[in-house]
């Protein structure tokens, strides 16, 4: 397979299935043998196009500008919409870069960006898609009956499918390219039945089952109605539905079918009903995973995905949510002091007696980041932490760009750890302090409506 996978069509549109010889690329292509590839299979074809197709000498790509203050009593837009609207509009080939895919200026703020802004304003984007400032997903019907798998999880909004809508699906598909170029993974919690549709897998009805329980379990019910001692006599008495309507993943009530509202439903015809609700809810997402998919493969080459599983591509984009101590601890590097020194002893173990939320909090300070790569391996930036000359019990500080805590002396390792919890919890943006720099403003008045 690894010498031959070149040979293969991994085009999900490649319905050949016919051919004895064929049958092979079929269950990759469908899915079922993918599970069985070894990891160099699917992981080093994608590492070798990714390395011939990077843009050389540059350290960071086109400049992008971000206004996150208020002034005048405008509102700004969210910040995902700001980025989205200018990057869908850059050349593909001058985003395909090792680290920073655009330099971030933010407008009216003192930072400047030497990867910090960039991945702090990439935890935000994230944060603004899964608290709904910025409509495109929506939780799992699962989530909001608070039944089954996956409540934590989010699905494509299925009606977001207005050109504006499927312009910012396509700019979250570059986020998830970037992320698997760049190795800096994205804080988002998509339901499993979205990573297969990325991959081109082939939805069946327990991934429906999966996202929405109750539905599956209607549909059941109708389908099997005869069982409950239901005729055709008392049918309509005791189905509230008449047409061929189904509800969508966002709760509302569709046609299944085109003109669906005008064909009536029947005991007789229940078992077709059954199958195109089904089939409506499998397919309901295909737009927006389009979108997806098309700004992907402004960044990596997507017939690659379909050698991965779901799983797979979830790692690749998203790594791990856990932040572990021990992954940090095999990319960390002293400065100042020593890993003997009192400090540091104190301050593992304070990490080590945080919550994993704590971690998350941790890991944006000093990095901007919220997740850590899958593979230790794929930590581009050592840990760094520097012992600094402040007087004893201050505030910790951090330089998110290079991935750098600074402690200064304490007199107990309890109030170390009340410092950084206060750290964590109450000083996540960069350098929001000098917000009263009008110079930086003025130079953006009148143009408002661009971010």
């Amino acid at each position: 397979m690894y010498s031959s996978w070149r040979l293969l069509n991994l085009s999900p549109n490649n319905q050949n299935s016919t051919s004895h010889y064929n049958a092979g690329t079929w269950g990759i292509v469908q899915g079922q043998l993918r599970p069985l590839l070894a990891p160099r299979v699917y992981t080093l074809p994608m590492v070798r196009s990714i390395g011939k197709t990077m843009v050389q000498g540059k350290n960071y790509g086109p400049q992008i500008t971000v206004k996150r203050i208020s002034t005048r009593g405008r509102k700004c837009k969210p910040i995902f919409v700001q980025i989205a609207r200018q990057v869908v509009k850059l050349n593909a080939s001058d985003l395909r870069l090792p680290s920073r895919a655009w330099k971030v200026k933010l407008v009216g703020e003192g930072a400047d960006d030497a990867g910090g802004v960039f991945d702090d304003t990439i935890t935000e984007m994230c944060q603004e898609l899964e608290t709904g400032i910025v409509d495109l997903l929506i939780p799992s019907p699962n989530a909001t009956a608070e039944v089954g798998y996956n409540r934590d999880r989010f699905l494509f909004n299925p009606s977001a499918c207005l050109d504006e809508h499927l312009m910012q699906f396509k700019f979250l598909g570059i986020l998830m390219g970037v992320a698997i170029r760049t190795k800096k993974p994205l804080d988002l919690h998509l339901a499993p039945m979205v990573w297969k549709q990325l991959c081109c897998i082939p939805l069946i009805l327990e991934d429906l089952e999966e996202v929405d329980l109750l539905y599956v379990q209607t549909l059941n019910s109708i389908l099997h109605i005869e069982d409950s001692g239901i005729t055709e006599e008392n049918f309509h008495e005791m189905i509230p539905l008449d047409s061929f309507v189904g509800q969508s993943a966002d709760g509302k009530m569709v046609p299944i079918i085109p003109g669906g509202n005008s064909i009536p439903l029947t005991f007789s015809n229940r078992k077709e009903y059954v199958e195109r609700a089904i089939e409506y809810r499998l397919h309901e997402m295909d737009r927006q995973v389009a979108a997806v998919r098309e700004g992907m493969s402004w960044i990596i080459p997507v017939p690659l995905l379909s050698l991965l599983t779901a799983k797979q591509l979830e790692q690749m984009v998203c790594g791990m949510p856990e932040i572990s101590v021990e992954v940090l601890k095999k990319v960390v590097r002293y400065r100042e002091v020593d890993e003997q020194h009192q400090l540091v002893q104190w301050f593992w173990h304070t990490l080590e007696e945080f919550s994993n939320e704590e971690r998350v909090l941790f890991m944006r300070f000093v990095s901007g980041r919220s997740r850590l790569p899958a593979n230790t391996a794929d930590i581009s930036q050592r840990f760094q932490i520097m012992k600094v000359d402040r007087p004893y019990d201050s505030l910790p500080t951090s330089q998110t760009c290079f991935f750098q805590l600074r402690l200064p002396p304490y007199s107990s390792q309890l109030i170390m750890a009340e410092r950084l919890r206060y750290a964590i919890n109450n000083c996540r943006s960069i350098d929001m302090d000098n917000y009263m720099l009008s110079r930086n403003v003025d130079n953006a008045e009148g143009s408002d409506t661009d971010y």
